[in-house]
């Protein structure tokens, strides 16, 4: 269940959809998605109490047209097996600026596939099980389990937009491989450092580059592009 609390001209929780509808009628005509990081408010316009709470989340929705945005409190509650998740978003006041660090899709592709192969070439020559054969295998178990009878956008974006997130996707799953699988060949602590160094400017590339796709339609309607 989702429910937004703290929209203007209500006065108390509601639903979705009626929210939606709300956003609407303030103003707001599209949504943007921020994923923030440490040292990183990808997506955020502030002010700084919403940068904190998305920072937190390290998510948020940013709206278009309207000054608001939203940032997402997970609940559970309930005995193991039969665990009931609520999703309460926050409704807060933003500042009307463009979001930071925001690249476009072509930007997006291009630094993407350039990290993919300075990091494949760092990790390869440091022998971290993070690459070769294993790992494509595992790439590709958890592609097949998280994209089943899903599509990667809603129909209505722009064919580079699905072809840079599917490339984002894959990237983070290789950063995912990574890490789950431990240090791998890097056994000194220079090894282990220069395999987090390697790893951290791409997970920040395949953000910036998630960010983009998701928010492509919102930005080609706001530079009139039909």
């Amino acid at each position: 269940m989702h429910r937004v609390d703290g929209l203007p001209g209500e006065s108390g929780p509601v639903g979705l959809t009626l929210a939606l509808g709300r956003l609407r009628s303030l103003g707001a005509s599209g949504l943007r998605v921020a994923l923030p990081a440490p040292g990183h408010p990808l997506g955020l316009s502030g002010p700084p109490e919403f940068n904190a709470r998305a920072l937190d989340a390290e998510q948020a929705v940013i709206c278009h047209g309207a000054a608001l945005g939203l940032v997402p409190e997970v609940q559970e509650a309930g005995p193991d097996g039969d665990v009931h998740v609520e999703v309460v978003w926050h409704c807060l006041a933003v500042r009307e600026a463009p979001p930071a660090d925001v690249p476009s899709l072509g930007e997006a592709e291009r630094e993407l596939a350039e990290a993919l192969r300075e990091a494949t070439e760092v990790l390869s020559r440091l022998d971290v099980a993070a690459s070769g054969p294993v790992a494509e295998a595992a790439i590709d178990a958890y592609r097949a389990r998280s994209e089943r009878g899903r599509e990667v956008l809603a129909p209505g974006y722009p064919p580079r937009a699905v072809r840079v997130l599917e490339l984002a996707q894959r990237v983070g799953l290789l950063i995912s491989v990574a890490y789950e699988r431990g240090h791998g060949g890097a056994v000194s602590a220079s090894e282990m450092a220069a395999r987090a160094s390697a790893l951290r400017p791409v997970e920040r590339t395949a953000r910036r580059a998630q960010v983009a796709a998701y928010n492509s339609v919102v930005e080609e309607r706001e530079r009139g592009v039909r």
